[in-house]
């Protein structure tokens, strides 16, 4: 039985620490006491996973050291705008355990992906032995915690890590299937936040089911030609952290960052979205990034700009669906 340090007491993060204290034993750990406290009484987690028990194998923390001590894992799953800072903090505890996030982003202002933050931050695994990677794919936290199989991957740059950390998570209703692809994965996880803001975008507005295929698999095709460009392979693309998450975050009634398209479609403004959802909507930071970033790389992506220029820039949801369907006929593969 190992020590698995689960950071980050989010829908997720509390049911990925529910699924690996079936097996092992877990440390949740939340920077709010407040929040820590109220998991502790209830040992549940009522703020954002409702009343599913926590078992003997679950302890949950605020004292970071506490947490990290004896950790065999460590599974980050803090929003992406927090991953630098907890990186930092791990650092600063002297503690080398291997560490796994969960966080489906690019960093807010300098546009990086996960692995860029953890290769500044943790250094390259293969000089400082300390092993680092990413978990993604096609899951809800509600479906998990409720015993439903999902399927994941957990990928790593070392082959014989991924399949290590892979095997820590794997069992019961959770399959975790290892890759060595971190950029694929990574981007896979940060670009189909993107895409479920346009498909709720256009599932609000009526459009159909014709509509929401093809704004799906032109959204994969905008995520390939990203990930390629920063030297993802295109084979992961059509894996699970690829059309496997991107079409269930689309088609999804837990979607977070889906609901944001369908509000926006009825006219709500983002702000008033924001206020009452509750749960942070990754999409709606990550688009301004990824659109930084395609920039910088010269990648063509329509629709990531069009979801920026309704988030960022004032357009309505409406014009920017008529600006996509107005565009010149072009080759499917381009």
């Amino acid at each position: 039985m190992a020590k698995i340090a689960v950071l980050g007491a989010g829908a997720w993060g509390t049911a990925l620490a529910m699924h690996v204290s079936q097996h092992h034993q877990v440390a949740l750990w939340a920077r709010n006491a407040g929040h820590v406290s109220g998991m502790r009484k209830a040992r549940a987690n009522p703020l954002y996973l409702g009343d599913f028990k926590f078992n003997a194998q679950l302890q949950v923390e605020d004292n970071l050291q506490l947490a990290l001590q004896d950790a065999d894992l460590i599974l980050s799953v803090v929003p992406t705008a927090g991953f630098r800072q907890i990186l930092k903090d791990i650092t600063a505890l002297g503690c080398k355990a291997p560490v796994v996030w969960a966080s489906k982003g690019l960093e807010p202002n300098t546009a990086k992906l996960p692995f860029e933050v953890a290769l500044e931050e943790l250094g390259d695994p293969a000089v400082t032995g300390q092993h680092w990677g990413a978990l993604s794919g096609p899951s809800f936290a509600a479906e998990l915690v409720r015993g439903l199989p999902t399927a994941v991957t957990l990928a790593a740059s070392d082959a014989a890590f991924a399949r290590q950390a892979a095997q820590l998570i794997h069992g019961g209703n959770l399959r975790v299937y290892s890759s060595n692809d971190v950029i694929g994965v990574s981007v896979g996880g940060a670009i189909k936040n993107v895409m479920a803001i346009a498909a709720g975008i256009s599932d609000g507005m009526g459009f159909g089911n014709n509509a929401r295929a093809a704004m799906i698999t032109r959204g994969l095709a905008e995520m390939t030609r990203f990930g390629v460009a920063l030297g993802a392979s295109p084979e992961t693309f059509m894996g699970l952290a690829g059309a496997g998450d991107l079409i269930l975050t689309c088609t999804g009634q837990y979607s977070r960052n889906r609901e944001v398209g369908l509000q926006l479609a009825s006219g709500k403004t983002l702000a008033d979205i924001l206020q009452h959802l509750g749960h942070v909507a990754e999409g709606v930071n990550t688009t301004t990034e990824v659109m930084r970033r395609a920039k910088a790389l010269q990648v063509d992506m329509p629709i990531t700009h069009e979801v920026d220029q309704v988030l960022s820039h004032g357009k309505s949801a409406k014009d920017a669906v008529m600006a996509l369907l107005g565009r010149e006929q072009k080759a499917e593969g381009h």
